[in-house]
């Protein structure tokens, strides 16, 4: 299958995120954000006026309330009008949508941006409503309990065990060691299970964060950033709804979108992947065929610090950034949404050839 070749050169050329917490209660969404609103438009030294589109990624279930994000839009300023969209999930997805509308040439630069309160209620079962609602849904089967389900999959085909595992959530944090924005920072116990085989090491932290990119088209990306991280290829795709009828060990939509951005076809040298719970690293590395040369989650990942819908945004400015800093040349960068890696969003970033 050949990678579809965009006609219009488009780059992340800003990344910010807010320090993620365990707790925000003494601040809205619209406070969550417009911090880190204000810093990615100053590391463009662009105003919002400058803005050709923006888009935003949230939940209503998080939330508790129905179009929330209209609340969060006072952290942008919707007046005078602007050219506004939202999804209804990750902002990765969010990107999607900007990435595309630049390549038509109905804007020259976009805004995304995405958002999580975690904490407000209980996460593990907000996100049972994702389910199958006739068969699944109502058995109230929470996150972490299908995450355990497909690592015990992974155990019992012998692709990995527990101490495998837990040098993946080691490694995680102690990377996020030099990330001052991480929620969970060095390495710590993995502690009891919670379901098993899973231990509290082996599931990410609850959290509230948000972040946002600014992109850019052309030579205007040029103007606004030294070196931009250029999106050469990017594609999302879904597994069969049902858990049942799939292959919890294997992730083919992962790689059947990383085959449709490109990642393929030279290596890269830096991944960072959303994978919330250990095992779910695995599936990923065994899906995208990366070995031990290519450098993961340098940031920490989803096992520091899991915004849920601003993770997968993240993925992708942190692997924008490394690029950014000369720190990569060429970087994957994954989203993921829904129960056991159900949806997946592969992004190839690369950078101006260097000398």
């Amino acid at each position: 299958m050949t990678p579809h070749r965009p006609d219009r050169e488009v780059a992340i050329v800003a990344f910010a995120q807010s320090d993620h917490r365990r707790h925000t209660d003494e601040l809205s969404e619209a406070e969550l954000i417009m911090p880190v609103l204000h810093e990615v438009l100053r590391r463009a030294g662009l105003t919002t006026a400058d803005i050709g589109f923006t888009c935003s990624g949230s939940s209503d279930y998080l939330a508790g309330r129905a179009f929330s994000f209209t609340m969060a839009l006072d952290a942008v300023g919707a007046w005078p009008p602007i050219s506004e969209s939202h999804v209804e999930t990750d902002g990765a997805w969010a990107l999607y949508e900007a990435w595309v509308k630049l390549l038509t040439g109905e804007a020259d630069t976009a805004l995304v941006y995405s958002y999580g309160k975690s904490s407000s209620g209980s996460v593990r079962d907000v996100l049972t409503r994702q389910l199958d609602p006739y068969y699944l849904a109502p058995l109230w089967p929470d996150s972490v309990a299908l995450a355990a389900l497909q690592a015990q999959a992974l155990v019992d085909a012998g692709v990995t065990d527990e101490p495998a595992l837990a040098a993946i959530a080691t490694r995680s944090r102690t990377d996020a060691t030099t990330n001052p924005h991480a929620q969970v920072r060095g390495a710590r116990p993995q502690g009891g299970y919670v379901v098993h085989p899973l231990r509290a090491g082996d599931c990410p932290p609850i959290g509230d964060g948000a972040a946002a990119v600014i992109l850019a088209a052309g030579d205007r990306a040029r103007e606004l950033c030294r070196r931009p991280a250029w999106i050469r290829g990017m594609d999302h795709r879904i597994e069969a709804h049902s858990l049942g009828v799939r292959d919890l060990t294997d992730s083919p939509s992962t790689r059947l979108a990383a085959e449709r951005a490109g990642a393929f076809e030279r290596p890269v040298d830096t991944a960072e992947l959303h994978a919330p719970f250990t095992s779910q690293e695995v599936v990923l590395r065994k899906a995208l065929g990366l070995d031990d040369d290519v450098t993961i989650n340098p940031s920490g990942g989803a096992l520091a610090a899991n915004p849920v819908m601003a993770a997968g945004l993240v993925r992708l400015g942190e692997a924008a950034a490394r690029i950014h800093r000369g720190e990569s040349d060429r970087a994957l960068a994954h989203a993921t949404s829904g129960p056991c890696l159900q949806q997946n969003l592969v992004a190839v970033l690369e950078g101006d050839r260097r000398g």
